[in-house]
């Protein structure tokens, strides 16, 4: 046998032993679990972790120099400021995020909506969608409901509130938000996940949407959350996929005395607070297929993605894990093992969650998985996966290891431990300093008001956390200088990522729970170059396959700066949001903007050397450079 059979060999064994270890550790985690559960609860009797919200159990404050809980102190005076908050200066400060009542007595309170980052009017620059929740007097009918905010871009730093103007108030309780083509016009329309029916938002093409949920046959009627596009089948039409959180009645809601739940579902350090998501029934995944006709088709169950069990679903992302050119399917599950379906292309998946390792975390259990982002952030040519979860417990980094297996090295990257006293929720890949290396950052915010008033060493409102690629495969973490956005305390949920100012430069809006919304504009002081693109699906002409018109699911391999990065263009992510859905890429210092090897939906792989550094390139499948937009929209001085 030649030596490289023979370590193929041993890696295959390696793999194969790996995954079998972590199925047994699933085992005997699943029977701690139903051990746990059926026992009688009683206040001090439950195991670590095992309470309302999956965490690995208590851990010592953590506190800074002036005896503040890290979550809301550790500042330095003096650093690289890399965000500065423009909240209010940007005139997006005056709309204010509503979800029940400020007590969150109740789960369906403290959950938290989305972001979507999309250019709704197709002037070139990113607009901002806010979703929000709602009140007990609005679903009633006692009062008049909050409404979502759609804030469109002025192209000079500022935003205009447009909401009713375009239709998209979504006077419901909302949850989650995926921005997709689905009727392949040109203009991106919008998916609004509800407690309650959902809403399908079709771009009209003048500034106005209509909502043609009902028609669609996407309304549902009980509690979605996360949204996903994706053209699962490869018909060239966008498919959607809506996770369900519980399974819920406001007529009937738990506390934590009243017998309905066992007590330690409803209880942090012994002290009691809202009940769930344990204890409460979960509610079940739905995939729809795109008709090609406006109307959508419930395939869950053949496809084999339903969710019989009813775990609790939160964000979810198509994307291609395994790179066989087919979009998987990744569902990111509050304190229960998180999903991985594998694409078999014949319209059903595999659920390969377990034996790839993204069901569990690196100590073989489930944690509350919350935010989920995916990014090459080794430059491999591997989509790798972050999960951010609860407070008392690990953050997850997945390593993708080749052959849609991961490995949880959190720890191993320096990511892992700093964030243990925060409750993670939007989460990011992002190459911030345009080095050419994704960074990762955390939007944070408490579950229960109740914090504030104990000495746990930890708080409501709490900052986000930047981690800085190093380039070997571990994370540092960059200090939030006093009053710059770092410092910005929120009680942060969804959160979306984007150049939202056309310079180049990845700048984060965070929708919270009961506040107003946080712009963060990137103002790092780094020169180093970059390129985007904005691409346009059409057709392979070998095979006459098609692309979605917005090419969600395509993939982009930039060789430059000496390095072969890799930008998928995805829908969903982060928490419940919807990011920037044009392909980033930083150069460092390089002045030379490389070769784009673009694997569009459709199949067709195209190569395209583009021009100079500090553009916006618009790429049409099949016909190359359609367009290109200088930085802030300037007049391009073509390189001669």
């Amino acid at each position: 046998m030649k030596r490289s059979d023979t370590l193929q060999t041993v890696k295959e064994n390696i793999h194969q032993l790996k995954r079998f270890l972590t199925i047994l550790s699933v085992v005997f985690a699943s029977a701690q679990a139903l051990s746990a559960q059926s026992a009688p609860q009683h206040q001090g009797q439950f195991p670590p972790g095992m309470g309302g919200i999956s965490s690995a159990g208590n851990f010592a404050p953590v506190y800074d120099a002036e005896k503040r809980p890290i979550t809301a102190g550790g500042f330095v005076e003096q650093g690289t400021v890399v965000f500065e908050d423009i909240s209010t200066k940007s005139g997006i400060a005056h709309w204010q995020h509503v979800m029940g009542t400020a007590e969150k007595k109740y789960i369906l309170e403290t959950d938290g909506s989305g972001v979507a980052l999309l250019d709704y009017d197709n002037d070139g620059w990113l607009d901002i969608y806010l979703v929000n929740g709602s009140t007990y007097d609005a679903l009633s009918g006692k009062s008049a409901p909050p409404h979502a905010a759609l804030f469109h871009n002025n192209h000079d730093g500022t935003f205009t509130d447009v909401t009713e103007k375009a239709g998209v108030q979504n006077d419901r309780w909302g949850f989650g938000v995926a921005v997709g083509d689905f009727d392949n016009d040109g203009w991106p329309d919008i998916f609004v996940a509800n407690f309650g029916k959902n809403r399908l938002y079709r771009n009209n093409h003048d500034g106005t949407f209509t909502d043609v949920g009902e028609k669609a046959g996407i309304t549902l009627g009980n509690w979605s959350d996360g949204v996903t596009w994706g053209d699962y089948d490869g018909d060239g039409n966008l498919d959607v996929f809506v996770s369900g959180y519980l399974h819920y009645d406001v007529k009937h809601q738990s506390l934590a005395n009243d017998g309905t739940v066992a007590f330690a579902f409803c209880q942090l350090h012994g002290a009691p607070v809202m009940c769930g998501p344990r204890g409460l029934k979960g509610e079940p995944d739905h995939l729809f297929h795109n008709n090609g006709d406006g109307t959508f088709t419930d395939v869950s169950e053949r496809a084999g993605v339903a969710d019989k069990d009813g775990y609790y679903g939160f964000t979810t992302i198509f994307a291609d894990v395994n790179n066989d050119g087919r979009v998987d399917l990744l569902v990111a599950n509050d304190s229960m093992p998180n999903y991985l379906y594998i694409n078999k292309g014949d319209g059903t998946f595999e659920d390969q969650s377990y034996v790839s390792g993204f069901a569990l975390n690196t100590e073989g259990r489930e944690i509350a998985s919350m935010g989920l982002a995916a990014g090459d952030y080794l430059n491999n040519g591997l989509l790798d996966l972050l999960v951010t979860d609860f407070s008392d417990d690990f953050k997850a980094l997945y390593h993708n290891d080749g052959g849609a297996s991961f490995t949880d090295v959190a720890n191993q990257a320096g990511i892992a431990q700093i964030p243990v006293p925060f409750v993670g929720w939007g989460a990011g890949f992002l190459d911030y300093d345009n080095d050419g290396w994704l960074d990762i950052l955390m939007v944070n915010g408490h579950v229960y008001p109740e914090v504030d008033a104990h000495d746990w060493g930890t708080t409501f409102k709490e900052r986000p956390l930047l981690f800085h690629n190093a380039g070997n495969g571990k994370f540092e973490n960059v200090p939030a200088v006093r009053g710059s956005g770092l410092a910005t305390l929120t009680s942060g949920r969804g959160a979306a990522f984007g150049d939202l100012f056309n310079d180049g430069k990845i700048d984060v809006v965070i929708n919270p729970i009961d506040g107003p919304p946080v712009l963060l504009r990137n103002v790092n002081p780094d020169r180093h170059h970059w390129v985007e693109l904005k691409l346009i699906g059409g057709k392979d002409p070998a095979t006459g396959r098609k692309s979605p018109r917005d090419a969600v699911g395509g993939t982009v391999y930039l060789t430059a700066n000496g390095l072969r990065m890799r930008q998928d263009v995805l829908s969903g992510g982060s928490f419940i949001s919807s990011n920037d859905q044009r392909p980033h890429f930083g150069l460092g210092d390089a002045t030379e903007a490389g070769t784009a090897e673009i694997h569009w939906p459709s199949g067709q792989i195209e190569v395209i050397k583009l021009p100079a550094v500090d553009r916006i390139y618009t790429i049409e499948e099949g016909k190359g450079i359609t367009s290109e937009m200088c930085p802030a929209g300037k007049r391009c001085r073509m390189k001669k």
